[in-house]
């Protein structure tokens, strides 16, 4: 299939050969039809899957064809992420998508000055990439007109809510239009999506390109045993013998972060550290710097990590194995991506054997082990229970917490700041809040998109496309 067959106009299609795509992805070839044929969607994909282009390419196409309704000002598409780099990086992809036609895009997040946001916002954008904090800051400053909303896009709703933003997506929710199109994304499943779907989906298409919540096959998954004191060790030593070039390395906590940098770099291995105590200009540059080669190890905390967009990633290494089993699949999902191969090693001592269970009754699968010579577990060594650190509830927050008071104090750096803005004084979303999804039997007709679009019945009821039923 070619992009010239998902029916993209000229200006985009220019825009494609800009960057050399030649073929579209799994994803982009289910989802472009049924977006522009105005359909609401959930999808499953793994980052790296080309899941923006999934969006943006029908949404521009959508609005380009479309002409405005409102003011000149209005915001005429949404597209929500977690975190700023993810915002910077999806924001920069519609531009880029969207340079040969007549649309004005932007982005906010915390973390930087709000003022020139603003300025932005008044001179007038069509699409606008938010992470839900700054995005109500706006809101409450009244420096975003969201009447105008036709097409509301949650990217990565999955880590949305395991960051505790639902609230904030509801009160945003509650400022839109009835009448827009849906398109949530995610790419591990829960029970909070399907609540999220049901509440927010009008008879929507479901699209899944891949076996739910695994990783993509693209990525070698390997376990070395290792006594916990000697994790810093090991890693060193797996990187200078294999002379790894790039290797992005994740902790489960911020002070683990930085402390396992200072040692990478005593080793004579140079290291950066991601996560939210670090301004955004240095997130930026230690970006940019291992981007180039400039360093060779970054690490990362989870939510920090949200949303790198790092082109031929070969390595991801678990130094530490997740407290929440679904976000392994989002580490590793940062190598393998665009369906080259890549491989993600995990360091996994005797401490965490529950979370390496969780994690493999997630993925269905047993991930192979390899004991490195010279690093044999102790089998003295008795299991000690995981410490969390002062700082570290601030990873993650609670769908039932209230937003910190301090910006900055989490990983996401739109947690809220101590507001005072009530949505009941927006436009209510009536007809969205309890709306269930439709059920479709198998014998169900439907209009089929595309060369060899399939549709089976689910546990939502909401007709399947790309994956064949009780794969």
């Amino acid at each position: 299939m070619s992009f010239h067959s998902l029916g993209l106009s000229a200006e985009l299609l220019r825009a494609i050969a800009d960057q050399h795509y030649k073929h579209p992805t799994p994803i982009q070839q289910q989802a472009v039809p049924v977006i522009l044929d105005g359909k609401d969607v959930l999808a499953g994909a793994q980052t790296g899957t080309g899941k923006t282009a999934g969006f943006a390419l029908p949404l521009l196409q959508l609005l380009s064809k479309r002409p405005r309704t409102k003011g000149k000002t209005s915001v005429r598409a949404l597209i929500l992420t977690p975190t700023r780099e993810l915002a910077a990086q999806v924001e920069e992809s519609v531009a880029s998508y969207g340079k040969y036609l007549p649309l004005k895009a932007a982005v906010v997040h915390g973390g930087v000055n709000i003022n020139p946001q603003i300025a932005k916002l008044r001179r007038g954008i069509d699409i606008l990439v938010a992470t839900p904090g700054r995005l109500l800051d706006h809101v409450q400053q009244r420096t975003l007109d969201l009447c105008a909303v036709e097409i509301l896009v949650l990217d990565e709703a999955d880590r949305m809510l395991d960051m505790g933003f639902i609230r904030d997506i509801r009160k945003i929710l509650a400022l839109l239009p009835v009448r827009r199109q849906n398109l949530l994304f995610f790419a591990t499943f829960s029970d909070e999506i399907k609540t999220l779907a049901e509440d927010l989906l009008r008879s929507p298409v479901l699209i899944e390109t891949e076996r739910r919540n695994t990783p993509a096959e693209s990525v070698a998954q390997l376990i070395h045993p290792v006594d916990r004191v000697r994790k810093r060790e090991l890693l060193s030593f797996l990187i200078g013998s294999n002379n790894w070039r790039q290797v992005l390395v994740f902790t489960r906590t911020k002070h683990g972060a930085d402390r396992l940098t200072r040692q990478l770099e005593h080793d004579g291995i140079r290291a950066a550290a991601i996560h939210s105590n670090k301004s955004q200009a240095t997130r930026t540059r230690s970006l940019a710097d291992f981007k180039h080669g400039d360093v060779r190890v970054l690490v990362a905390t989870d939510i920090a990590a949200r949303g790198l967009d790092i082109d031929h990633l070969p390595h991801v290494v678990n130094f530490e194995l997740p407290s929440v089993s679904r976000d392994y699949v989002h580490r590793i999902g940062r190598t393998g991506r665009a369906e080259r191969s890549g491989t993600a090693i995990s360091l996994v001592s005797i401490d965490e054997r529950e979370q390496l269970k969780e994690i493999e009754r997630l993925l269905n699968r047993a991930i192979p082990r390899e004991i490195i010579k010279g690093y044999e577990p102790d089998p003295s060594i008795k299991s000690e229970p995981i410490l969390r650190g002062r700082n570290d509830s601030n990873q993650r927050r609670p769908g039932n917490s209230k937003p910190s008071r301090f910006r900055g104090s989490a990983d996401s750096p739109d947690l809220g700041a101590n507001r005072q803005y009530s949505p009941g004084k927006g436009r209510r979303n009536e007809g969205h809040g309890n709306e269930g999804l439709p059920t479709r039997g198998p014998g169900d007709a439907s209009r089929k998109h595309g060369a060899a679009a399939h549709r089976a019945p689910n546990v939502f009821g909401i007709p399947t496309r790309g994956r064949p039923a009780g794969r």
